[in-house]
């Protein structure tokens, strides 16, 4: 009986609403008028006849259950509970129509489908890994402003990008940090983050290549979304070169494409080739320290680009701005300076460019002369092969001699042989490539090879997706190359490229090593072009093999060694040789660690006096 009372009971239920209020007031019945009826009659001031108490029942029950209670003839309690009935009703659809609004109110706030009204704030457009780097780097520079805003947009739930947020960038400061969650190929979703009125849009890359077709498609609803004459400023990246030309089509006259798997080559094979330089590209790309600025100095109007180099105490001139936005790093020392130029700077903030009432002081007794420089055909063994090594390839055969050697070795079939055939072919007479099948991770591999012997090794990890990450193989390589370097007493002069900056602390390599984190270089790139578009300009030219680069040249050329001079003495030797100095680099001791600090200062104090010695190293702007 009991299981058919149960069944019956649920098919009842099945009858929708009207049941269930039904049961709803047939268990509010059964509870209220038999209580009503035992406080009734237990009440000495209850009437005395039975029709009074059921009256009291009545009262009881109607006020309790909100029925009005109302006693007399039966149409004016029939009237009083119908009155009941509509104030009841009335009061429960609004509390429901208040709930319900509200309810989608704070629904829609936390899955981020709400406007921004901001101006002069920064959009990021996306969610891979340079949105940390990105936030971070522009609440960095954002960190001398009152009200600065940060708004991400990302097809992504709005509460685990703030998470995800909040854990790898932290605290914000004065900079308020927004997410929205809604298409990035959708205008009206666009909109939302009101990139018109935006001081600079950043279309982060993808993970992938395949990736790429989004770029554009996203780039396109973006200029659908602020229109063709917009003065916002827009950077975005794409990894394959296939898609620059429409991104940048796409985007607009005004704004800066970069090619990820471009740059990762070109920083790889600089690194390569002058040991250090990782450390120095990134303490130039991001906010921390001294980076790029342009300003206006009119006191500096009508003298030559060589008297502005010793102007400032604390910063070091590199270029100028000149023919309306062209960038001209380290221009001939008597290049005059006209009034509409402008100065490309390296200083902790674009405030502290001020001149001093005299220029630092120079010792020109210990500057050395310029010394005879003879280049040399150079060996390279490249490790591991990706879909950047045919780039690396072409790169180093644009700024090696004739003569120059590069040794491949990769797993790889048949598609990694054709690949390096078509890159030796494409490297022309002056490199020679030639290939190894092996597997980098395999100490039989490495010991066939005197790796010790070469002037540069390259370690290249595997794309995403190929049997775990990339980096863990990489690790592997680098374990069997530092227990080389220990066998054999000799440093092995290694770059890696890595695609995750946490595993570059857990690389086991000498101190001098050089990684080339490309995601989060990319990321500190497109932080800087985003708040000063000449930037642009500036980092194409200081990326590329021809024009002017950063070098590393040794401290020996410009002072004599074991002396006592302050900096602007190495500024004045480097001008007399038609180059910016713009810091130094003492190489870590033997006792150092891969993860201490590279040595690298940029923009230092032309006052302060220092003592050269031998292994120190000067930072310059230049031609190779």
């Amino acid at each position: 009986m009991g299981q058919r009372a149960w069944y019956w009971f649920d098919n009842t239920l099945a009858g929708g609403t009207p049941v269930l209020v039904g049961w709803l007031v047939a268990a509010c019945l059964a509870l209220v008028v038999p209580a009503s009826a035992v406080l009734v009659w237990t009440d000495r001031r209850a009437p005395d006849s039975l029709s009074g108490k059921l009256v009291e029942v009545w009262k009881n029950t109607g006020e309790t259950l909100r029925l009005g209670g109302e006693a007399g003839p039966p149409l004016r309690i029939a009237l009083s509970v119908l009155l009941a009935l509509v104030a009841l009703l009335y009061v429960s659809t609004l509390v429901s129509l208040i709930t319900t609004g509200l309810s989608e109110r704070l629904l829609a706030l936390r899955r981020g489908r709400s406007a921004v009204l901001e101006r002069g704030h920064a959009v990021v457009l996306g969610w891979s890994e340079q949105v940390f780097t990105v936030v971070s780097e522009l609440v960095e520079a954002n960190a001398n402003q009152r009200r600065a805003a940060v708004v991400v947009l990302a097809d992504e739930n709005k509460t685990e990008m703030e998470e995800a947020l909040d854990a790898k960038v932290g605290a914000t400061g004065r900079t308020r940090l927004i997410c929205r969650s809604g298409r990035l190929t959708d205008p009206n979703d666009l909109l939302r983050v009101s990139p018109a009125t935006a001081h600079a849009v950043v279309v982060l890359p993808g993970d992938k290549p395949s990736e790429d077709g989004e770029i554009v498609k996203t780039l396109l609803a973006l200029r659908a979304a602020v229109g063709d004459d917009s003065p916002v400023r827009i950077v975005a990246a794409v990894r394959d070169d296939r898609y620059r030309l429409a991104a940048t089509l796409a985007a607009g006259p005004h704004a800066s494409v970069l090619e990820v798997d471009d740059i990762t080559a070109r920083l790889v094979v600089q690194a390569a080739r002058q040991p250090g330089l990782s450390a120095v590209h990134q303490e130039l790309l991001d906010f921390e320290g001294a980076e790029f600025y342009t300003v206006t100095e009119p006191a500096l109007t009508g003298r030559t680009f060589g008297e502005a180099l010793l102007a400032y105490t604390t910063s070091c001139v590199v270029g100028l701005v000149r023919d309306g936005g062209t960038v001209t790093l380290s221009p001939p020392p008597d290049t005059v300076i006209r009034p509409e130029d402008a100065l490309v700077v390296i200083a902790q903030d674009d405030d502290t460019t001020v001149l001093p009432p005299a220029p630092p002081p120079v010792d020109p007794t210990v500057i050395m002369p310029r010394p005879e420089l003879t280049a040399r055909p150079e060996r390279v063994l490249l490790l591991g092969w990706n879909r950047r090594a045919p780039r690396i390839v072409t790169q180093l055969a644009r700024c090696t001699l004739p003569g120059s050697v590069l040794e491949v070795v990769a797993e790889g079939g048949k598609t990694t042989a054709t690949a390096v055939r078509v890159s030796g072919a494409a490297a022309g007479d002056t490199l020679s490539v030639v290939f190894r099948r092996g597997d980098p991770t395999r100490p039989d591999t490495l010991h066939a090879l005197d790796v010790a012997s070469y002037d540069s090794v390259i370690v290249l990890g595997p794309e995403h997706g190929y049997h775990g990450e990339p980096d863990d193989r990489t690790l592997v390589t680098l374990l069997l190359l530092r227990a080389m370097e220990r066998a054999s007493g000799r440093e092995i002069p290694v770059v890696t490229e890595m695609t995750d900056d946490r595993n570059r602390v857990l690389a086991p390599v000498s101190p001098g090593a050089d990684f080339i984190v490309s995601g989060k270089l990319i990321g500190l790139l497109m932080s800087q072009i985003s708040q000063n578009h000449h930037l642009a300009a500036l980092f194409e030219e200081l990326f590329s093999p021809e024009g002017n680069g950063i070098h590393l040249r040794p401290a020996a050329h410009y002072v004599r060694p074991g002396c006592e001079a302050t900096f602007a003495t190495v500024v004045e030797s480097a001008r007399r040789r038609g180059e910016c100095a713009i810091g130094f680099r003492s190489p870590p001791g033997p006792g150092a660690t891969a993860a201490g600090d590279p040595g690298v200062r940029i923009n230092p104090c032309k006052a302060t006096p220092r003592r050269w010695s031998g292994h120190d190293e000067i930072i310059v702007i230049a031609r190779d």
